[in-house]
């Protein structure tokens, strides 16, 4: 799982180096404020994997093979109804996005072009993020190693085809991503029917279309969502508080976000390895399984986070140079660059607890965690150092994540102390 997660920062950071030793900063700009956009609708249902997951892990501890293939039914059938109606309500969507983050004039239209272009792919999107989940939480994670590498290297392939051959600058990286997500979602269907064939039980159709069959899957998903929601506009927000400094600011907050996005897909990989586990254990009901899972993961996650702090504390230049060559953003990005050496260190305890929350579905506690920690730390601290320009801004979302980890500890223990893992989601609330 770790190293399925590094492959998607990884595809963002080529994104980067190849936009960034083009002849302007606009273009790097575009795709920052363009996948900002795009994160905030796709990884807004994030939950079909994060749902998925969860709810598969603990039908597959209780052996329950029916209920698993329910479970993949009913979020296939959700993520492809949301799939459409996302395309169907992009034109407003996308120009709402881009009025809320305010990019500077000269990135707006590079970037209405770049999530014109990728927005077609949203039904592929969420039916990867059902098929995922659905795999990881059986604890099968080759292949949703095998299905995100496959997309993610033909991306790559294509972005040097589309920008450096073609010269299609951000438009061929929208392409190319538009191209692989397609081609991934079909080696994607195609593995979820060979798993099906192998799995004993059938699927009973018409548990498809009562409506209360849904009730769990929408329960836990509803809480995903809003919790979601609320760490899409913290980083929304932060994306348009650096597009209001210049378009340097900009471009030099996107490196350090897309360097940072490659520590938080490798503690997801632990986090993802936690989710599976520990809703195995919940599945089984066995406290003592899942504390040692956790205890498990968290050296795991606390040995990763002092390797990512390392190898950015000592890689500082190598990494900035590598992705851009203009001088000005390359001074910004050095200047800020101690906030990405500390953050890993910070925000492991909230990545942790997150999978190991998501495998037992107590999704309650996360939308809850989430909403205190971005309306009580996140915008006080920013408001408070605004003073400190764009440090400030770090400041405030290194607090947001601290807090997420602190509030989060304070669930675990509540609910390790007094059975609260084995509550029903009705009763959770």
């Amino acid at each position: 799982m770790i190293i399925s997660n590094i492959s998607v920062p990884l595809l963002g950071l080529v994104d980067t180096a190849i936009l960034g030793h083009l002849d302007s900063a606009y273009y790097l700009s575009a795709v920052a404020v363009g996948v900002s956009v795009l994160s905030f609708l796709y990884w807004g249902f994030a939950f079909l994997r994060m749902g998925t997951t969860g709810l598969a892990a603990q039908a597959f501890g209780a052996r329950q093979h029916n209920q698993s293939r329910l479970i993949l039914a009913q979020s296939l059938l959700l993520a492809a109804v949301l799939g459409l109606g996302l395309l169907v309500l992009s034109p407003v969507l996308l120009r709402l996005g881009l009025a809320l983050i305010s990019p500077p004039a000269g990135a707006y239209t590079l970037a209405l072009d770049y999530i014109s272009i990728r927005i077609f792919s949203a039904p592929a999107v969420l039916v990867n993020f059902a098929i995922i989940g659905w795999l990881i939480g059986r604890q099968n994670t080759r292949l949703p190693l095998l299905i995100v590498l496959s997309t993610n290297l033909l991306n790559i392939l294509l972005d040097f085809y589309f920008i450096l051959g073609l010269g299609l600058n951000s438009d061929g990286a929208a392409l190319a991503t538009l191209i692989a997500e397609y081609c991934g979602c079909g080696l994607a269907l195609i593995i979820m029917r060979r798993q099906l064939r192998q799995l004993p039980g059938k699927l009973d159709r018409h548990r498809l279309k009562r409506w209360h069959d849904y009730r769990d899957l929408l329960a836990i998903n509803r809480a995903l969502f809003i919790r979601t929601l609320i760490l899409l506009s913290s980083i929304a927000f932060f994306t348009a508080q650096g597009a209001k400094q210049g378009e340097l600011v900009l471009a030099a907050n996107a490196i350090l976000l897309n360097l940072l996005l490659l520590m938080a897909y490798g503690l997801d990989g632990i986090a993802n390895a936690a989710e599976a586990l520990v809703g195995d254990c919940v599945g089984q009901r066995k406290l003592p399984l899942l504390l040692q899972v956790s205890a498990q993961s968290a050296v795991n996650s606390l040995l990763i986070a002092l390797l990512f702090s390392g190898i950015f504390w000592v890689c500082k230049y190598p990494l900035i140079a590598m992705l851009t060559s203009i001088q000005p953003v390359q001074v910004l990005a050095a200047m800020y660059y101690p906030w990405l050496v500390a953050l890993p260190l910070i925000a492991v305890w909230a990545y942790l607890l997150d999978g190991i929350f998501i495998g037992a579905t107590r999704t309650r506690a996360m939308q809850t965690s989430m909403l205190l920690s971005a309306s009580l730390v996140y915008l006080p601290c920013w408001y408070l150092s605004r003073g400190w320009g764009n440090h400030g801004l770090w400041f405030a979302f290194a607090a947001f994540n601290a807090a997420r980890g602190i509030s989060m500890g304070f669930y675990f223990w509540f609910f390790s102390r007094h059975n609260g893992w084995w509550q029903t989601q009705e009763s959770a609330k």
